[in-house]
């Protein structure tokens, strides 16, 4: 396939575009700073590595293309609208190019509470979400924006992001959250996007994942 991966920096997204490679697709980056491309990301194998401010190259980077992943987010707790402006950004360059499947990085918390869920978890996610209150409101506005455009969407829903291995072994619940979501590895968030791409069930929905 060609895809175009947004955020091939951060964690997620650089195990998108490893991934990707791995799997012999076609893979364009696009980035805030390519400098910040990590030196075991072999270059020559990427078809190309794009600034995001660069609107025209932006359009051109997902014209054409199979799938766009996007892995941009905030990098601490002041999220500053960077989930929903720059999804914004995305989805307005794809559908200038008649582009549809999209799949984008969110975060449990922004999706429906599992039914059954334990008092501890009910807790732990009430806490969390006090914590970082304003990244997951820009995701929840991110999601909105998705929801009104014209792109095949899906918001995979993660919950604690580690470094882990990636395991291809996880709980998926289309349009749901997955009981006690406390952790999943960004390798398997990465895969979990990556599957998701040729899942006509997963369009326009909200996919929470977890061990």
């Amino acid at each position: 396939m060609r895809i175009t991966v947004f955020g091939a920096t951060g964690g997620v997204g650089q195990e998108i575009v490893g991934q990707a490679l791995a799997a012999g697709h076609e893979v364009t980056a696009v980035v805030r700073d390519p400098d910040r491309l990590p030196e075991p990301l072999d270059r020559a194998a990427l078809h190309g590595v794009v600034r995001l401010d660069d609107e025209a190259a932006v359009r051109a980077a997902v014209a054409g293309r199979d799938a766009v992943l996007s892995g941009l987010g905030s990098r601490g707790r002041k999220a500053n609208g960077v989930a929903e402006r720059l999804t914004r950004r995305i989805v307005a360059a794809m559908e200038a190019e008649g582009t549809r499947r999209l799949v984008v990085v969110s975060a449990v918390p922004v999706g429906p509470q599992a039914p059954g869920d334990p008092l501890i978890d009910r807790l732990s996610r009430k806490a969390v979400g006090a914590v970082l209150a304003e990244l997951y409101a820009d995701l929840a506005r991110m999601e909105a924006v998705l929801a009104a455009g014209a792109t095949d969407w899906t918001a995979v829903r993660p919950p604690r992001l580690t470094d882990g291995p990636r395991t291809g072994v996880y709980r998926k619940a289309v349009g749901g959250t997955p009981r006690s979501s406390r952790t999943v590895s960004r390798a398997d968030v990465a895969h979990a996007m990556l599957a998701l791409i040729d899942d006509p069930a997963a369009v326009k929905q909200g996919v929470g994942i977890a061990y």
